[in-house]
């Protein structure tokens, strides 16, 4: 066996909990999130070791410099781990001697580290959805206050669309001044955040090129251009998953099973997935849905169709989801386009 660290990282300092090639534990170290005393630390240990830490959301700069001083980073997901350590306290100590320990037994659950590149390419794609979510919440609130005052603008079907903004501006007369003064900044506010959009848009297409597997997820049903890079970023590589049924969980659009005493209950969907994937693959199928009347045949559509009628829109939208997610699965793993499923299926169909 080979020496390796356990690292339970914190906002502003880790404890380190190393252990020799013999399974032998030295005094945990804490050590302050300053970059050259990080460094220094990182230099001391035995060259190629492992080191394992936990997937919080400041990993991306500790696994860099864990690359740069010649060593390996492995990363556990968290819930497991803290199961599979089995401690029944909770100490920093205790959490990164846990983690050691299981790299040391061949034991640690891991997850994958995308590359730097990759790492750094998902902001622009994130970022995009972080100030198109902004611009939904805007274009909500202008809704909500012109129904707290019964305007209704009726002959457009997006008052913010070119022809919508001059019906809507035209009536701002008709709310009180104060609103009037509110929803205007609204609307300037939201062309700002459009402009930004727009920007951001131009730099996915400058910077993140389109790969052969992009073209072929812009043959699925409602993606485009950036739902591809989204999905293609935020996957990284289709070989991490063993079958569609894993990709399609990972994506957040599998329910979850309750299954005891012959009776089976399906709950709702996981919390602790990809979900800005999974914000992709329903924004694809709400796509499909609202466009439905282009193809009505299609296997999507007629998805949607049947179980919302006993399921409700939201059901309905997440099977379409997850249709999408192990199609994706099939389209890149034999390196084909989408095609139409042959026969009814409920929930999902596989290209293959």
């Amino acid at each position: 066996m080979e020496a390796c660290t356990g690292m339970d990282m914190h906002k502003r300092y880790s404890v380190c909990a190393p252990l020799d090639a013999g399974g032998r534990p030295s005094a945990p170290v804490r050590v302050p999130h300053d970059r050259e005393t990080v460094r220094s630390y990182l230099r001391s240990r035995p060259p190629g070791s492992v080191v394992a830490l936990e997937t919080i959301g400041n990993w991306y700069w500790m696994v860099s410099e864990i690359e740069s001083a010649g060593l390996v980073p492995k990363l556990a997901h968290a819930g497991k781990a803290k199961l599979m350590a089995g401690h029944i306290n909770k100490t920093d100590k205790l959490d990164a001697e846990g983690l050691a320990r299981l790299e040391y037994n061949g034991t640690l659950p891991t997850v994958w580290i995308p590359p730097a590149e990759l790492r750094d390419q998902r902001e622009l794609t994130r970022s995009r959805m972080s100030i198109v979510g902004m611009r939904t919440k805007l274009k909500n609130r202008i809704h909500a206050t012109l129904d707290k005052y019964l305007i209704r603008i009726e002959e457009v079907t997006d008052i913010f669309g070119k022809r919508g903004r001059e019906l809507l501006e035209a009536r701002l007369a008709e709310l009180p001044p104060e609103t009037r003064q509110c929803v205007g900044q609204e609307l300037e506010l939201l062309d700002q955040v459009q402009r930004q959009i727009d920007a951001s848009e131009a730099r996915i297409d400058a910077m993140v090129k389109e790969t052969p597997e992009m073209q072929r997820l812009r043959t699925l049903p409602g993606v485009g251009r950036i739902l591809a890079s989204v999905i293609w970023l935020e996957l990284g590589t289709i070989d991490r998953f063993p079958r569609a049924e894993k990709l399609a969980s990972y994506a957040g659009t599998t329910p979850r099973v309750h299954s005891s005493g012959g009776k089976t209950r399906y709950g709702h969907t996981r919390s602790d997935v990809n979900q800005y994937l999974r914000w992709a693959f329903v924004e694809a199928a709400n796509g499909i849905v609202m466009n439905q009347r282009r193809a009505p045949e299609s296997h999507a559509v007629q998805m949607y169709l049947r179980i919302r009628r006993r399921g409700g829109h939201g059901k309905a939208v997440v099977a379409v989801a997850r249709h999408l997610a192990e199609a994706t699965y099939w389209m890149l793993k034999k390196q084909e386009a989408y095609r139409e499923p042959k026969g009814p299926q409920d929930v999902s169909s596989t290209q293959g």
